[in-house]
């Protein structure tokens, strides 16, 4: 872990000789154009490539077997995955939803939860409330997933699997199918419900995309914190080197966790980001996590900007990067599914960090992305403080959305 921060400047980008960055061709324009504020499961990891294995200061229990003793010091959310067969490959470390360990603490991100989402739930609680099992009682609960951005898709599904299940096992109580109800969209959710994994690389590279305004930034420094928490070298690139207000953000950020931030003023976001690679390799560094530009996916020559930037991530490092990230406004709706087919579409995402969740109407999109397009959910965030950004849980969004 770093016990101090530094800000590149100028075309050098990290204490390290600066390597020549296959930069290739570019295919848009220099400048990013300012635009307004817009609204596949897990890949296996690649094989190791280093013959000794690098140190990912995480608890270990491949010394000894864990006691329940020793399992109640030990963080609640980490467990190391089963190790391989041979000696000098990569330990991977898991971190498993919920990562909150105290009770105080995990009743305190519940409550923040259900808050969060009570404008997207208080359509739907009232339904049930002495209601009758007939066709108003689904009508009204159609146009409530409607509004909650649930989707045509999801909604549909949900409420023919509803009536099959009240049929099936002839429920009589509103509240009885309000539980049912719960239990079917939890079974929706639960593939969205994907753990990220640690250790595969050194550093394990992840790259960050979005639009404008989605909260890249803000959930990079959010992460890099979360992250350390289970021992974690973190060094930071600011890839978006058009904005300088990102650069500024992140720098921040670097100050707040006390980690490095690779950042130039100007120039190629590709060879920014290159240079990182090199240096976070150097220094055996766990974790870099790269910013990028804002941009719609409509913006054919920005996206095609974004593809140039991974593909040179892979020239820095084989099988990088090792996760792809898209951070989506909660707030979009429908939109924010739009931006994940595009965005998965042009990259391959991993996963998703869904923002903004304190305070919408809109909860039920992640129920139409399960539906159409299932890319693991590994965060959302409901407030602006670093512990407002968890791991996704499938039975804690349901109940909140629900009001249960």
């Amino acid at each position: 872990m770093f016990s101090f921060f530094k800000r590149f400047k100028g075309s050098k980008t990290s204490e390290t000789a600066p390597q020549e960055s296959p930069v290739e061709e570019e295919t848009g324009p220099d400048e990013m154009p300012l635009v307004p504020e817009a609204p596949a499961s897990l890949r296996p990891a690649p094989a190791p490539v280093a013959p000794v294995a690098p140190t990912v200061q995480a608890p270990s229990r491949a010394t000894q077997p864990v006691t329940a003793a020793a399992s109640q010091t030990a963080p609640a959310a980490l467990t190391p995955a089963p190790l391989p067969e041979d000696d000098n490959a990569i330990e991977t470390v898991e971190i498993v939803p919920p990562p909150a360990p105290e009770p105080s603490a995990k009743q305190s991100w519940l409550t923040r939860l259900k808050s969060g989402l009570s404008k997207t739930s208080s359509n739907l609680t009232g339904i049930f409330v002495g209601a009758k099992i007939d066709d108003e009682l689904y009508e009204e609960l159609e146009t409530a997933l409607l509004m909650s951005d649930a989707g045509v898709d999801a909604t549909e599904f949900l409420l023919e699997t509803l009536r099959e299940k009240v049929r099936a096992e002839r429920l009589t109580d509103p509240q009885q199918v309000k539980t049912a109800l719960r239990s079917l969209l939890i079974d929706l959710l639960k593939p969205l419900e994907k753990s990220m994994m640690l250790g595969r690389a050194q550093p394990l590279v992840m790259m960050i995309a979005g639009v404008n305004g989605a909260g890249k930034t803000t959930s990079i420094g959010k992460l890099a914190k979360h992250l350390q928490r289970f021992d974690q070298s973190v060094l930071l690139a600011a890839g978006d080197t058009f904005r300088a207000a990102a650069r500024e953000q992140l720098a921040i950020w670097g100050q707040r966790n006390n980690v490095t931030v690779v950042s130039q003023e100007s120039g190629d976001p590709a060879a920014v980001i290159f240079d990182a690679v090199g240096a976070a390799r150097a220094r055996k560094i766990d974790v870099l996590m790269a910013d990028t530009a804002g941009r719609l996916p409509t913006q054919l020559h920005l996206m095609e900007e974004l593809r140039k930037v991974k593909r040179v991530i892979g020239k820095a490092m084989d099988g990088a990067p090792h996760e792809v990230l898209l951070v989506i406004d909660g707030n979009t709706g429908q939109n924010a599914l739009a931006q994940v087919k595009a965005f998965d579409d042009a990259l391959g995402l991993t996963g998703l960090i869904v923002t903004k969740l304190d305070g919408t109407a809109k909860g039920g999109i992640l129920a139409a992305i399960a539906r159409q397009r299932p890319v693991p959910v590994y965060f959302i965030g409901i407030g602006e403080k670093v512990e407002d950004l968890q791991p996704f849980n499938a039975e804690e969004f349901s109940d909140a959305l629900l009001g249960a």
